[in-house]
Order: C-alpha cells, then sequence, then structure tokens
C-alpha cells in the first residue's frame, strides 16, 4: 500500500471541480487557534474566536487560509454557517498540498 496514495484519500477531504472540499469540525472558544488533528470524517480545527454573529467562522476562513498560506479569497464556507460542521472550499491547491499543510 502507497501512503501517498493514503493521503490523497483522507475521508476529510475529497477533490471536486478543481478545488479541495474539507469537512471540518470547529470548537469555537478555545485557548489558541490550531488543527487538534481528525475527528470520525472531519478535521478538527479549534478557534479562538466565539461563535456569535459569524466570528468563528471568519476565523476560521482566515487560519486556513493563513495554514496554507494562501490568499483568504481562496477559501470559501460552502455548507455549516450556523454549526460546528462545516464544508469548506480551499480552491488552487492539490489535495496532498493542503493535507501536507495542515497535518504536517
Amino acid at each position: 500500500m502507497n501512503p501517498e496514495n493514503d493521503k490523497a484519500a483522507a475521508p476529510w477531504m475529497h477533490e471536486s471541480e478543481g478545488s479541495v472540499v474539507l469537512s471540518v469540525r470547529v470548537v469555537p472558544r478555545a485557548a489558541k487557534d490550531a488543527v487538534q488533528g481528525i475527528m470520525g470524517e472531519a478535521l478538527k480545527i479549534r478557534l479562538c474566536a466565539p461563535p456569535v454573529e459569524g466570528k468563528a467562522n471568519e476565523a476560521l476562513v482566515r487560519f486556513l487560509a493563513k495554514a496554507l498560506d494562501i490568499p483568504p479569497s481562496r477559501v470559501e464556507l460552502v455548507a455549516g454557517a450556523t454549526g460546528r460542521n462545516k464544508r469548506v472550499r480551499v480552491r488552487g491547491l492539490p489535495a496532498k498540498a493542503v493535507q501536507g499543510r495542515l497535518l504536517p
């Protein structure tokens, strides 16, 4: 079994229409912004921002853009605006690069 193929088949992300869609579980009001790891079929991310008036969503987009070293305009929340389980589209990076930058 090739570990590189396993990386591309991570259950928390898939490539779609020239982009990568991530399944994310957000934990708001954390002590610091960080990727905590994999939780089931989602990437668990802790954010300092509270889940009020979209602040956690904005913080998630900024955090992912910084972690992936891409502009925030290439990170888009596509589902889950009012819940902790979210779907985020990342444009301009292949799945292997996304996984390598989020889970070094």
